[in-house]
C-alpha cells in the first residue's frame, strides 16, 4: 500500500529520535485530507497519541512545543521532503514525484485490492462473521426499513469479504406464526393458485389484507386457530400449503435481490426453531432462569438485585409461538444463535435491523451469557434509524419491487432528457444501476442510527453529492480511456503530474487505506461515501484544468494514469457500498 510505505519511513525516522518502535508510531501517522488551501502535507504525526505510548511523563508540556522540538530533530531525505509543526503535530511533505510513482504503480498493482492490503489490517486476525439481515415476513409488506437491512447487510458482508473474513450470509424470515392460520384460511376463500406463481408476494398480500378484514370473526378466527395448530402438529397437507407460501416468496425474494445485486448463502426463519426453542425453555429452566409471572408468562430476570425489575419475556402464557413482535420470539432467537455458533464457529454474529428492536437484542446477548455461552460477547447489533417520506407516484410503498420500478422509471425519465442516453445499449439496466447508487450513497451519507427525510428529487440529482454524480464520474473517466487508449504505466513521466490539482487527487487516493479502516471499526459506511464524493469532486476538476486531449505525448500518458487511478479506486469503493459502476451515461 502506497501509504503504508511513507508511514513506515516516517516511523523509521521517528523512532529513532523518540526512541520507540517504529510499528507503535504507524498508527499515530495519518495522512492529512486535501484542502482547498492546497498548501497540506501530505501526513501528520500526533504528539498527544506519541505521549500515551511514551512513559515518559510530559503531558504537563505544551503539544505545541513538543511538536516543534521534533520537528526540528528531524530530517529531510530521499522520501520526505519538508517536515512542519502544526499545532500538536508533526507534518511531513512527500516528494512530489515519489508521491506520484508510489501511488500510481500501487493502485495499478493491487486493483481490487489496494487498500485492504495496508498494514493497518496487519493486525487484524481473519475471522468468521455471520450476518443476519433483510429478514422480511412472508406474506406481509417490505417494509422500507427493510431495505435499509438489506443495503446496510450487504456493505458490511462486502466489507469483510474485502478485508479476508469468511462471511455467512443469513436471511432470517419471518415465516411461522399466527398470520399463516389466516393466510391458510384466506387462501382457501380467495387464492388464486395462477396468481399465487405469477407473482406470489403480491398475491399472498392481497389475501391477507382480505383475510384480515374478517379475523375479527369469531368462525374465520376458530378456522385460523385450527390450521395453525394442524401446523404446528405437522400435518401433511397444511405443511404442503405453508412450503408453497414460503418457496415462492424466497423464489421471487432470490429474483428482487438480484436486482439489488445481493445474495445469501442461508435462508433460515422462524419456522426452523420451533422445536428446538422448546430445548432452549427447557434449558433456561434447569438453569433456574425462566421465571413465570402472575399471568403465566415466561420471563428471565436480568435485573441486577434479581427482583424483576428488568425481565426479559421469552414466552407467551399460553406457551405457544403465537406470533407478536421479535420480542416475545426471544426463545427462537436463542435458539437460532446457539444453533449458528454450533453449525458455524462463527468469531462475530451480527444482526442488521432497525433501532426500536435495540433493547430485544440486548436482552438476548445478556440471556444468552447468564446461559454460560461466553460467546455472547461476540455478537453484535448493528442498528439503524427510520426512512421518512419514501412514496412513490402510485402512493405509499409496499414491496422492494415499488422502490426499485420507481427509482428506474424516474432516472431513466431523467436520462432520456439529456442528449447521451440515445447512445445507451441498454437504458433501462444503466437507468436501474445509477437509480439504486442514488438510493444507496442518499441513506448512507449520515450516521446509520439516525432517521432521515427521503427526497426523490434530492437523491436522483445529477450534480452534488449524490450517486447519481459518482455512476456519472465513473462513466465520464471510463470514456476519457476508451477515448484516449487505455493507458500505460510502464513509462509514465511523473514529473508530468506536479499541478497542484494532480497533487491533490494523489494525496487523496493516498488516505483509501485509513478510511477502509475507519469503516471497519465502527461499521458506518459514511466514511467511504465521503471518501468517493471527494475523490468525484477532485477528479471533475483534475478534468477540466489537466486535459489529456492536445496535451504533449508523455504529460497525456502521465494524465491518463492518473485519471485510471481515480477510476480504479472509485469502483472499488462504489463496489463495496453495494453499487455496480457503469461505463455510459
Amino acid at each position: 500500500m502506497a501509504a503504508g510505505s511513507f508511514r513506515r519511513s516516517i516511523a523509521s525516522q521517528a523512532s529513532k529520535v523518540l526512541d520507540l518502535p517504529p510499528e507503535d508510531l504507524i498508527k499515530s501517522i495519518s495522512a492529512v485530507p486535501v484542502s482547498k488551501k492546497r498548501h497540506v502535507a501530505d501526513f501528520q504525526l500526533s504528539i498527544a497519541s506519541v505521549i500515551e505510548k511514551s512513559s515518559s511523563d510530559c503531558l504537563t508540556q505544551d503539544l505545541h512545543l513538543q511538536a516543534q522540538q521534533l520537528a526540528e530533530r528531524l530530517k529531510c531525505d530521499s522520501v520526505v521532503s519538508e517536515i512542519s509543526a502544526g499545532p500538536g503535530t508533526v507534518n511531513f511533505t512527500i516528494n512530489r514525484e515519489l508521491l506520484a510513482k508510489t501511488v500510481l504503480q500501487q493502485v495499478w498493482k493491487e486493483g481490487p485490492e489496494y487498500g485492504v492490503k495496508s498494514e493497518l489490517f496487519s493486525t487484524v486476525p481473519r475471522e468468521k462473521a455471520v450476518i443476519e439481515f433483510s429478514s422480511p415476513n412472508v406474506a406481509k409488506k417490505f417494509h422500507i426499513g427493510h431495505l435499509r437491512s438489506t443495503i446496510i447487510g450487504n456493505f458490511i458482508a462486502n466489507l469483510k469479504v474485502a478485508l479476508g473474513h469468511e462471511v455467512v450470509r443469513i436471511n432470517y424470515l419471518g415465516d411461522w406464526g399466527m398470520q399463516f392460520g389466516l393466510l391458510g384460511v384466506g387462501f382457501q376463500s380467495f387464492g388464486n393458485q395462477e396468481k399465487l406463481k405469477s407473482s406470489p408476494l403480491q398475491h399472498l398480500f392481497e389475501v391477507y389484507v382480505q383475510i384480515n378484514k374478517a379475523a375479527e370473526d369469531e368462525n374465520t378466527k376458530k378456522l385460523a386457530e385450527d390450521f395453525f395448530r394442524k401446523l404446528e402438529e405437522h400435518d401433511e397437507q397444511t405443511l404442503l400449503i405453508w412450503k408453497q407460501f414460503r418457496d415462492l416468496s424466497i423464489e421471487e425474494y432470490i429474483r428482487i435481490y438480484k436486482r439489488l445485486g445481493v445474495h445469501f448463502d442461508e435462508y433460515s426463519g422462524e419456522s426452523f426453531y420451533q422445536e428446538k426453542a422448546q430445548e432452549v425453555l427447557k434449558m433456561l429452566e434447569d438453569k433456574g432462569l425462566l421465571q413465570k409471572t402472575a399471568k403465566g408468562t415466561g420471563v428471565v430476570d436480568l435485573s441486577e438485585k434479581r427482583d424483576l425489575s428488568a425481565v426479559s419475556t421469552v414466552m407467551r402464557s399460553d406457551g405457544t409461538s403465537l406470533y407478536i413482535t421479535r420480542q416475545v420470539q426471544a426463545h427462537l432467537d436463542l435458539a437460532a444463535a446457539i444453533d449458528r455458533m454450533n453449525k458455524h464457529s462463527w468469531d462475530t454474529m451480527i444482526y442488521v435491523t432497525d433501532k426500536s428492536q435495540s433493547n430485544h437484542f440486548q436482552h438476548l446477548f445478556q440471556i444468552l451469557k447468564l446461559m454460560g455461552y461466553d460467546w455472547a460477547e461476540r455478537c453484535q447489533h448493528v442498528s439503524f434509524g427510520l426512512i421518512q417520506g419514501m412514496k412513490t407516484r402510485r402512493g405509499e410503498v409496499i414491496f422492494l419491487e415499488d422502490v426499485l420500478n420507481e427509482v428506474r422509471s424516474r432516472m431513466l425519465q431523467n436520462m432520456t432528457s439529456t442528449k447521451t442516453t440515445k447512445e445507451l445499449q441498454d437504458p433501462v439496466e444503466t437507468a436501474e444501476k445509477v437509480g439504486l447508487a442514488a438510493l444507496i450513497i442518499q441513506d448512507f451519507r449520515g450516521l446509520l442510527s439516525s432517521d432521515y427525510q427521503f427526497s426523490w428529487d434530492r437523491a436522483l440529482q445529477s450534480r452534488g453529492d449524490t450517486g447519481v454524480f459518482l455512476q456519472y464520474t465513473h462513466a465520464r473517466l471510463h470514456s476519457l480511456e476508451q477515448m484516449h487508449g487505455n493507458a500505460e504505466l510502464t513509462d509514465v513521466n511523473v514529473a508530468c503530474l506536479l499541478e497542484p490539482d494532480a497533487i491533490s487527487l494523489l494525496q487523496h487516493l493516498l488516505r483509501y487505506d485509513e478510511v477502509l479502516h475507519r469503516s471497519s471499526q465502527d461499521l458506518q459506511p459514511k466514511h467511504i461515501v465521503s471518501y468517493l464524493l471527494t475523490l468525484s469532486h477532485l477528479a471533475a476538476v483534475a478534468h477540466k484544468t489537466l486535459p489529456v486531449k492536445g496535451s504533449a505525448p508523455d504529460v497525456a500518458q502521465a494524465r491518463l494514469c492518473l485519471f485510471h487511478a481515480a477510476r480504479s479506486v472509485l469502483a472499488n469503493g462504489m463496489k463495496l457500498l453495494g453499487i455496480t459502476p457503469v461505463t455510459q451515461m
